[in-house]
């Protein structure tokens, strides 16, 4: 029996069928654990979509680790229900969420009642980040001026420059999302960056911890592509758990 298997997934923004395509290939078994990033929803065409892939994927073996990105967290305001940025929903692509769900142009409160139970749920499950061994994931990155037990998750959904532009100070290397790239950005053994801009024409990207595999699929594709980090991580010094 193999070992089991850990997968990081970047951003998906409402592309169900990139998705599909990746998790067909993965073939997660009931030992495997498999960790999203967060911003499953918004900018593309099917967000109600993609959070019923989800809600079944947890049902279907693998341990699923569901991170919170800033862009569930703006809907999550907007509905009233907790978060921040309620009022940048909209003009952040969340017009396509609720165009997904039949509930365009609905005020909030309309659109909450209406809201799916599960998908409520689902929402309000997030979590902030996740520990796999010497990796730390987490949506969009962390202060690095801040000791890990002070982050406050403002930064853990919305930071960028500050840092992705410098090396951190933590025993950690960082998974993270949010700011898409027209690569994979790896800066090890500091942080990896894995939302290649699906929505935008890119690529899904995906890590495999336990073998430094990266997966791709690339937007309207059919063929998963895979290659292997394992150089990188070997010559900056980083074990795989």
């Amino acid at each position: 029996m193999s070992a089991p298997r850990t997968f990081v997934i970047g951003d998906i923004h409402g592309c169900v069928d990139e998705v599909n395509r990746l998790l067909d290939a993965l073939e997660p078994e009931a030992r495997d654990t498999i960790c999203f990033l967060g911003d499953y929803i918004d900018r593309g065409p099917s967000s109600r979509e993609v959070i019923n892939r989800m809600i079944r994927l947890r049902g279907e073996g693998p341990t699923c680790v569901f991170l919170k990105g800033n862009h569930e967290d703006m809907l999550l305001a907007f509905l009233g229900l907790s978060g921040r940025h309620g009022e940048a929903f909209l003009w952040n692509g969340g017009g396509a969420t609720l165009a997904s769900y039949g509930l365009a142009h609905l005020p909030a409160a309309a659109v909450a009642e209406r809201l799916p139970a599960t998908h409520r749920e689902f929402l309000l499950s997030l979590q902030s980040h996740a520990y796999f061994g010497r990796f730390l994931c987490v949506h969009a990155g962390v202060r690095p001026t801040r000791p890990l037990d002070a982050q406050v998750e403002d930064d853990l959904l919305w930071i960028r420059e500050e840092f992705i532009a410098s090396p951190h100070p933590f025993p950690y290397t960082v998974l993270y999302g949010h700011t898409p790239q027209r690569t994979v950005r790896v800066h090890l053994p500091y942080k990896i960056g894995l939302d290649t801009g699906l929505v935008y024409g890119n690529a899904l990207s995906c890590l495999e911890l336990s073998s430094a595999d990266l997966w791709q699929i690339a937007r309207g594709a059919s063929a998963v592509e895979t290659r292997s980090l394992a150089a990188e991580f070997a010559a900056a010094g980083v074990d795989l758990p």
